[in-house]
């Protein structure tokens, strides 16, 4: 519901006259005729912006005698600015998450890894696969080159399966082959990257 309000407030604001008149009615009150001649615009073309921007409350009006002024809410424009500040705020959001997606995949791990350290079994779930993947590569170093038969060989520490765990390490990014010989890519590439950012 925050996020939809925030959506039809920027939407309304994504117009250069309303900016203006926003920006007018920051510095006082001011009627229609002398934001018309401010801008440059019909009384009609003013009267319409303003209706638009009273639909989410970023302007409101009083009658002095018969003259209608309309007025800057200012609270409400403060308020839709922390909004924003705070949905830009990821360090926050990420580290939120990243604690949840770390509970997330130590349950996958314990439910998939015997105490030995051994697979039970490959998931057939996509996320709970990249869980497991992405413990594995962990055991790798960055920058080391392997032969097929070392990956081979580090692979069966954990599942009989190489062939398939090997080629899930390649189609998720997780390492680089060429030539026969396998590399760790930068944490960036990898598959379950996509789930740290709450993709």
């Amino acid at each position: 519901m925050q996020l939809e309000k925030q959506v039809a407030f920027h939407k309304t604001m994504g117009d250069p006259t309303r900016i203006k008149i926003v920006h007018l009615l920051g510095v006082g009150s001011m009627h229609v005729n002398a934001i018309a001649g401010k801008l440059g615009l019909t009384a009609p073309t003013i009267s319409h912006h303003l209706n638009k921007l009273k639909e989410c409350n970023l302007v409101y009006s009083r009658r002095d005698k018969n003259t209608m002024y309309y007025f800057l809410n200012k609270k409400v424009l403060e308020h839709h600015a922390a909004v924003l500040e705070r949905f830009t705020n990821q360090k926050g959001v990420t580290t939120q998450m990243n604690e949840k997606i770390l509970k997330e995949k130590q349950k996958v791990l314990n439910n998939f890894m015997e105490k030995s350290g051994r697979m039970k079994s490959i998931p057939a779930q996509q996320k709970k696969k990249l869980f497991l993947l992405e413990h594995m590569v962990e055991g790798l170093k960055t920058g080391t080159k392997y032969t097929e038969k070392e990956i081979n060989e580090y692979i069966k520490n954990f599942h009989d399966d190489f062939a398939t765990l090997r080629r899930e390490f390649i189609i998720h990014q997780f390492m680089f082959r060429g030539n026969g010989i396998y590399e760790v890519n930068p944490r960036e590439m990898w598959g379950s990257t996509a789930l740290y950012k709450g993709e």
